[in-house]
């Protein structure tokens, strides 16, 4: 019980100063603040100008999940240009001399990219209330879709860990995951139906899991999810596909950034 309070106590201590930081330099929230603010009024009224969706319904509140999964997608490259920027620093070091419990350092930045994360999505909501989105479920649903938007954040944080892990300095890191996210985000379901992609396309987007969050968040918002009429079974069970992503990525990726930091701090 006493190393457990430590461990907790190390996470608190090492979250607790990657929120300083932010504090100090807040332009370092950038791409959680301003980025969801402009890409909202872009996407909206300028691609939804000229989209028609399959049912014809609303095209800002088809898109609000899918921007919300593009800008937590996209902004959790901030996990991997964080820690990479401190193995760079010789900050570490320091705390590798410290009688602390070494995953602090990855449990503590995890956890303050999920409040950053958090911070996005409530500026897309608030973005999306003003000009005229509304969600049309349940308030538990609605909840729901919130929270696991943030749980497949907080998940594919630790594979931007990784990429953080593996990579040299902060600039290759950003560069090497922007090469993976962005796609990964565009190439879904969030901005556009993907019933009139090219088939191969098509097959990857409706089997990516950003495809599957954003239809499963549209489900429980009850926005227009023309999702629902496709096929592939992600589409069909969107709620469970999401959770099992959630469940693999971090069973994959936070062993495997463990195992990187060993690596990495090694003498």
């Amino acid at each position: 019980m006493t190393r457990f309070r430590g461990a907790v106590r190390d996470v608190l201590v090492m979250t607790g100063r990657n929120l300083t930081h932010i504090a100090r330099e807040p332009l370092r929230l950038s791409d959680v603040t301003v980025q969801p603010v402009l890409f909202t009024l872009l996407f909206i009224y300028v691609l939804g100008a000229g989209l028609v969706l399959p049912d014809h319904g609303s095209y800002k509140e088809f898109a609000i999940a899918g921007l919300l999964a593009m800008n937590l997608v996209t902004s959790a490259i901030g996990t991997a240009v964080g820690l990479s920027d401190d193995l760079g620093s010789g900050v570490i070091d320091r705390f590798r001399t410290l009688p602390m419990w070494k995953p602090a350092v990855l449990v503590g930045r995890s956890l303050t990219d999920l409040l950053t994360a958090t911070l996005c999505a409530l500026i897309v909501v608030a973005t999306g209330l003003v000009i005229g989105w509304r969600p049309h479920g349940d308030p538990g649903d609605v909840i729901a879709g919130f929270a696991l938007f943030l749980l497949f954040s907080y998940a594919l944080s630790w594979g931007c860990a990784c990429i953080g892990l593996f990579s040299r300095d902060a600039e290759s890191s950003q560069g090497i995951g922007l090469v993976i996210l962005f796609p990964l985000a565009i190439v879904s379901n969030a901005l556009v139906p993907t019933q009139h992609m090219p088939a191969a396309v098509r097959a990857i987007a409706n089997w990516n899991p950003v495809s599957a969050v954003t239809a499963a968040a549209r489900n429980l918002f009850g926005n227009p999810n023309p999702a629902a009429t496709v096929h592939a079974w992600p589409m069909q069970h969107p709620v469970l596909a999401s959770l099992i992503w959630v469940v693999v990525l971090l069973a994959v990726f936070a062993p495997l950034a463990t195992r990187l930091y060993q690596t990495r701090t090694a003498d």
